[in-house]
C-alpha cells in the first residue's frame, strides 16, 4: 500500500491537491451525468420497440413474460419420459432422453459438454448449435439450444454461472464425475452465489472399466458432498432419474440467494429399472420394505449399487433376515425433511446397517452407526471391465451380505 508521501506526490503530479481526498471536479461531475440523460433516452426507444414487438408477437410476449417468472409451461411434466421396470438402462442414457423430451417443450432449457457430449448424453438438440451461422457445425446460429464448450471444464462452469446471473435461461453442462476436479472453484462459486446451475457428471464410478484408475471417480462424490450448498444427486436408475431432473427444474428459482446448484452424478453402465417412486424427491426412501417383520437390517444405497442391495436384501430374506432397502440418491435433500420422515426411513431402533458406494465411505459413517459397516471403495481402481471391477472390490451381493450378518452380529452383542 502506498504510504501518505507517495500518495501526495502521485497527487502532486496528476495536478491534484494532496490536501484532499475524494474530491470530484464540478466538470466532472456534470459531464459524468450526462449520462443520465443518454440513459433514459437509450431507455425510452428500447421501451417503445419492445410494445411494438409484444403487440405484434402476443403469443411470444406471453413466453418472454412466462420465461422472466421464471415459471415452467404447462404441462411440462406430461412430457417427461417413463422408463419400463426391469429393463437395464444407464442413467446418463435416462437422463439423454429426458433432456431431448423436455428441450421440445422448455425453450429456454439449453446447455452442453465440455467435448464429451456423445457420452455425457447432454446434446439437447442435435440439429442446433449455439455458434455463428457460418460455422460448419449442423444447425449453427446465434439462438443455438446445444452449446459446445469445448475442453475446458471450468470454463464451462464459469460460463454457466454468468448465464445463470444473466436470467431468463436454464443452463446444464456436462463432463464425466472425475474432471470435476477441473471445475471444483467455479462449483464452489455456483454454491456460495446460490446460483441453480445443473451439472451433469457421467461415468460415476470404477463402473467405466477399461479407462482406468486416471478416470474412475473414488473420492469425488464424498468431496463434492463437502460444499456447502451443492446438491448431488445419484439416481438409481432410470426412473429416479427422470424424476431428479423433475425435482431440479422445479426448485429453480431467479431470487437470488435462494436457489442451489445441482450436481447428477449418473452411470455408463445399464443398471435394473425399478417402478417410479415419488419419494425420490425426499432424497431417501424406503426402495424395497423388510417382509416377515420388522426390518433386522437396514442396506442403504445410492446409483448403481442400489440393485446390489436389492440383490443382497433377496439372499437375507430367503435366509429369514428381514431387510430393508433404502435408495439415498441425493443425502441433502433427505437432509431437508424433518426428523419425522429421517426416523421412518432410518428407524434408530434398527442398529444393524450397511452403506453401499462405490467410492469413499466419508458419507455414510452418519448413517450406518457404530454398529454399522460401509461397502465401498477406499483406493484407486484398477483397468478392467466394469462388471469385474465389482466383483473383485466387493460390490456384490455376496459380499454385502456377508458384511451385514457382521453389523448384525456386532448388534446382538450389545
Amino acid at each position: 500500500a502506498l504510504g501518505e508521501d507517495e500518495v501526495a506526490a502521485t497527487k502532486r503530479v496528476l495536478g491534484f491537491d494532496p490536501e484532499k481526498s475524494f474530491e470530484v471536479a464540478d466538470e466532472v461531475l456534470a459531464h459524468t451525468r450526462q449520462a443520465l440523460d443518454r440513459g433514459r433516452e437509450a431507455k425510452a426507444e428500447w421501451e417503445k420497440g419492445f410494445q411494438e414487438w409484444r403487440a405484434a408477437q402476443p403469443e411470444r410476449a406471453a413466453e418472454f413474460d412466462r420465461i422472466a417468472a421464471c415459471e415452467l409451461p404447462a404441462g411440462w411434466e406430461e412430457k417427461l419420459p417413463a422408463f419400463e421396470a426391469g429393463k437395464g438402462v444407464a442413467t446418463r442414457a435416462a437422463s439423454g432422453k429426458v433432456l431431448q423430451a423436455l428441450g421440445a417443450v422448455i425453450p429456454e432449457l439449453w446447455g452442453g459438454s465440455a467435448d464429451l457430449a456423445g457420452s455425457n448424453n447432454t446434446t439437447i438438440d442435435p440439429n442446433s448449435s449455439f455458434l455463428p451461422a457460418d460455422n460448419p457445425l449442423p444447425g449453427a446460429k446465434p439462438y443455438g439450444r446445444t452449446i459446445h464448450f469445448g475442453i475446458r471444464e471450468h470454463s464451462m462452469a464459469a460460463e454457466m454461472n454468468g448465464i445463470t446471473l444473466h436470467g431468463n435461461t436454464r443452463v446444464y453442462g456436462g463432463t464425466f464425475l472425475v474432471f470435476s476436479d477441473y471445475m471444483r472453484n467455479s462449483v464452489r462459486l455456483s454454491a456460495l452465489m446460490h446460483l441453480p446451475v445443473t451439472y451433469v457428471w457421467t461415468h460415476d464410478s470404477i463402473g467405466l472399466g477399461e479407462d482406468g484408475p486416471t478416470h474412475q471417480p473414488v473420492e469425488h462424490l464424498a468431496s463434492l458432498r463437502a460444499i456447502p450448498g451443492l446438491n448431488v444427486v445419484r439416481p438409481a436408475d432410470a426412473n429416479e432419474t427422470a424424476i431428479a431432473w423433475r425435482e431440479i427444474l422445479k426448485r429453480y428459482t431467479k431470487v437470488f440467494g435462494k436457489g442451489a446448484p445441482h450436481g447428477l452424478a449418473l452411470t455408463r453402465q445399464g443398471v435394473p429399472t425399478y417402478e417410479a417412486d415419488e419419494n425420490t424427491v425426499k432424497g431417501g426412501y424406503v426402495r424395497f420394505e423388510a417382509e416377515g417383520g420388522e426390518p433386522e437390517v437396514i442396506l442403504i444405497a445410492t446409483g448403481s449399487e442400489v440393485h446390489v442391495a436389492v440383490e443382497a436384501r433377496e439372499q437375507l430374506q430367503a435366509a429369514g433376515v428381514p431387510t430393508r432397502v433404502v435408495s439415498m440418491p441425493c443425502v441433502e435433500w433427505f437432509e431437508e425433511q424433518d426428523q419425522g420422515y429421517r426416523d421412518s426411513v432410518l428407524p434408530p431402533s434398527v442398529k444393524a446397517r450397511v452403506s453401499i458406494e462405490a467410492s469413499i465411505g466419508l458419507t455414510w459413517h452418519k448413517y450406518v452407526g457404530e454398529a454399522g459397516r460401509t461397502v465401498s471403495l477406499e483406493h484407486f481402481g484398477a483397468s478392467a471391465d466394469g462388471a469385474v471391477l465389482f466383483r473383485e472390490f466387493g460390490f456384490t451381493a455376496e459380499n454385502v451380505v456377508a458384511v451385514a450378518r457382521e453389523s448384525l452380529a456386532v448388534v446382538s452383542v450389545r
